[in-house]
């Protein structure tokens, strides 16, 4: 998405929490608990994936992106599809976006990672490319 920045990736700590699950420091009960909620945003709002559960390894993962902002109002905390998000990225001028990973199977859940939207976004492209001209030109 052309207006996406500050993207925060938890990859490193969701390898953390797997190599304590793997090794028995951590039980997959207490990784494993997806809300009622959580997994029914992921039926119908999710995202499926090609990569299988880490826990279960029986069932695919789906993301589910959840939008945060103030321009959002009673919409904030709500899941989103992948596709609403361009839409909403053009009418709102800024927008927190966490996309979850969840295994609808064994109730695995991860944050993947965060990130922001909106048409700010476009504003400050559109600034660092005029500076990017102007020290070409000198």
């Amino acid at each position: 998405m052309r207006t996406q920045r500050q993207v925060v990736d938890y990859s490193l700590q969701k390898r953390a929490v797997l190599r304590d699950v793997y090794s028995s420091r951590v039980g997959t009960y207490e990784v494993c608990d997806a809300s009622p909620y959580l997994k029914s945003a992921a039926r119908f709002h999710g995202e499926p994936t090609d990569e299988r559960c880490p826990i279960c390894r029986r069932e695919n993962l789906t993301h589910v992106h959840y939008i945060y902002g103030d321009e959002l109002k009673q919409s904030a905390g709500q899941a989103r599809t992948l596709a609403e998000l361009p839409v909403l990225a053009m009418t709102l001028r800024e927008f927190q976006v966490y996309v979850v990973e969840v295994c609808q199977g064994c109730s695995w859940n991860h944050l993947v990672e965060q990130f922001l939207l909106g048409r700010d976004g476009l504003a400050a492209a559109d600034e660092q490319a005029s500076a990017r001209r102007r020290e070409a030109r000198r």
